[in-house]
């Protein structure tokens, strides 16, 4: 440590950008400090950098900069042929399940699909064998390593590393091998802790993450900017999309690994089945939260699929706040509880608003269907017939 009298004065940003001979004699750990001030900088600057972005040709898809070196940043995209093979991968998965639903559907019959223990997406080699073997013309990445705050806070390594081979090996794939076209989806915790609301894309990378979930977050960052990358090299048709909070049939319902609305859930039902006479939850319900059916969403994907052939990102959500207050007492009203509803408001409350930006897709012609008391009630049958029955 540097005492008080031989103290060095740590130079500026703009001190570095233009030269500081005195950084030769740093230790590492100056120079690790220096880094986190550079850090703090940047993301109190993060504002500036959202109107840069705007500006700059190196962020801008419709800029001519981009647009010389990619395929035309256009909404215009031709529909799926119903024979074509497609392949969704993560087809047991909340989305990767609803897509499935949903291609079938419409009519596409020709549908690739392969469990974990067919198909590790984590070897390279077992990728890269099955797309020389079945060549989908359609591809759908869904799969993905996903968990809450505990196991993200347990497994930084999975979630960082599993997600990284998955979409590095499908992609890769996909592209070598003659895909057409590829949508990869994310989440919405790619953007910054303190991004701007309602959230639009192009409020990526303008501040820091979530540390709760940096992880995750980093590696579909990482798989937006491979599409793109991939686009501009190869003027390959490779498109994103973000999803808002999701929930539907094949959600997950465990007590301890589950998100709100399905711990909610299980929580009122479980409560109803013990007559219980009071369900606690944390903190004041004064937070906003944004909800989409995944049938919604499976819907958006193949929207996208058929219309948008684009270099950003599309954020799909429903548009549509709630309370978490709000949630509950709708959850409640779904599962038919009739006891007493108590908020422990000195537990935390969270984010006290997180809503994404829907314009861009609305704009596309795009909008949801399912309202959030008719999708509840579709999910409560659903965890009454898959869940409770077969526990029973």
């Amino acid at each position: 440590m540097l005492s008080s009298k031989n103290k060095k004065k740590w130079p500026t940003p703009t001190q570095i950008a233009g030269g500081y001979s005195d950084l030769l004699h740093l230790t590492f750990a100056e120079v690790y400090k220096l880094y986190l001030q550079i850090y703090v900088s940047c993301s109190l600057t993060s504002k500036k950098l959202l109107s840069y972005k705007s500006k700059s040709p190196f962020f801008n898809p419709s800029s001519s900069l981009v647009q010389t070196s990619t395929m035309a940043d256009t909404t215009a995209s031709s529909e799926m042929e119903k024979s074509a093979k497609i392949f969704v991968a993560g087809h047991r998965g909340l989305v990767g399940s609803a897509i499935v639903r949903k291609l079938q559907d419409q009519g596409f019959k020709n549908l690739v699909l392969r469990t974990h223990s067919e198909l590790d997406l984590t070897s390279q080699s077992d990728v890269e064998s099955f797309f020389a073997t079945e060549k989908p013309v359609y591809v759908i990445l869904a799969a993905a390593k996903v968990g809450g705050i505990h196991a993200n806070n347990t497994y930084p390594a999975d979630f960082i590393g599993v997600n990284l081979q998955i979409q590095t090996n499908v992609i890769h794939s996909a592209y070598t091998h003659g895909v057409k076209k590829l949508l990869f989806l994310g989440s919405s915790c790619i953007y910054p802790k303190f991004a701007p609301q309602p959230i639009p894309e192009s409020a990526l990378l303008t501040g820091p993450l979530e540390p709760t979930n940096e992880w995750y977050a980093i590696a579909k960052i990482a798989g937006i900017k491979m599409c793109q990358a991939y686009r501009i090299q190869h003027q390959w048709d490779a498109i994103s999309g973000m999803p808002t909070n999701l929930y539907g049939p094949n959600d997950n319902f465990h007590p301890e690994n589950s998100h709100v609305l399905p711990a909610l859930m299980r929580r009122f039902h479980e409560a109803k089945a013990n007559n219980a006479d009071e369900v606690v939850v944390w903190g004041s319900g004064s937070p906003l939260r944004e909800f989409l059916h995944v049938d919604d969403l499976a819907d958006a994907c193949v929207f996208l699929m058929d219309r948008y052939s684009g270099f950003e990102h599309v954020n799909v959500g429903s548009g549509v706040e709630v309370t978490i207050k709000e949630l509950a007492e709708l959850v409640k009203e779904v599962v038919g509880f009739k006891g007493k509803l108590v908020w422990d408001c000195s537990k935390p409350d969270g984010t006290p608003r997180k809503l994404m930006d829907n314009s861009k897709l609305a704009s596309l012609g795009w909008t949801p269907k399912i309202t959030l008391k008719d999708g509840l009630s579709q999910t409560y049958e659903w965890y009454l017939e898959n869940v409770v029955q077969k526990k029973q």
